[in-house]
């Protein structure tokens, strides 16, 4: 992958109203709008891509995997209602976009690709050296990562036909998480709320596309 690596005045100015859009449809909380605001999105793309890196819409990025769209990315972020400081397990590293959003917004970050390619891919990417607390690991996203837990938040950024009952387990109690649910082309958005007692609360909400989450490595 080419990437361009340099941040400059039109960049940040296609960022800011890329900001706009996502505030128009909806999204309020300031520390989500501040970290994408920051951001460099282009980075995470090949260079191709440069001229619309800023458009709210997902991207392919290999493997048969794409960076989210940006929206998506702010709604999800919005739904953890996350505290600085909090540790967040987070499912598909893919572009590692979504890991960099949390990073920037004070949360201790670890995350799980499948692909090889891509995990290998970021291992290269020199931009992620500036954030030690997003810790990678390459595996099996519905094995989560038992020896770090209990987290405070996990975030499942592929489309999961069901609540994968490990991840609910590496959730501490009063912990959230994230996760669209569904085996077709359309998934709701579920956010997954573990009571004291170890049971968990569901809210639903709007309908999302997201790659299929698969069982294994590849």
């Amino acid at each position: 992958m080419r990437r361009t690596l340099e941040d400059t005045y039109r960049h940040k100015g296609l960022r800011k109203k890329l900001v706009e859009v996502i505030k128009e449809k909806g999204i309020t909380d300031e520390t989500v709008l501040e970290a994408m605001r920051a951001l460099p999105r282009h980075f995470f793309l090949d260079s191709a891509f440069d001229d619309v890196a800023y458009e709210d819409r997902a991207f392919p990025i290999g493997e048969g995997q794409t960076i989210s769209q940006p929206y998506t990315v702010a709604y999800q972020s919005q739904l953890l209602e996350t505290v600085p400081g909090q540790k967040i397990l987070e499912i598909g590293t893919g572009s590692a976009y979504q890991a960099v959003v949390l990073a920037k917004m004070g949360l201790k970050v670890f995350t799980i690709e499948r692909q090889k390619k891509l995990f290998e891919e970021n291992k290269k990417f020199t931009y992620l050296k500036q954030f030690p607390f997003i810790k990678f690991f390459y595996g099996d996203g519905y094995q989560g990562l038992p020896t770090y837990g209990p987290f405070d938040r996990v975030i499942i950024t592929a489309a999961a036909p069901a609540i994968p009952p490990k991840l609910v387990e590496q959730l501490k109690p009063g912990g959230i998480m994230v996760i669209p649910v569904g085996a077709g082309d359309v998934q709701q958005m579920k956010r997954i709320i573990k009571q004291t007692d170890g049971t968990i609360k569901e809210e639903l909400f709007d309908n999302f596309s997201f790659v299929p989450m698969l069982a294994g490595k590849n």
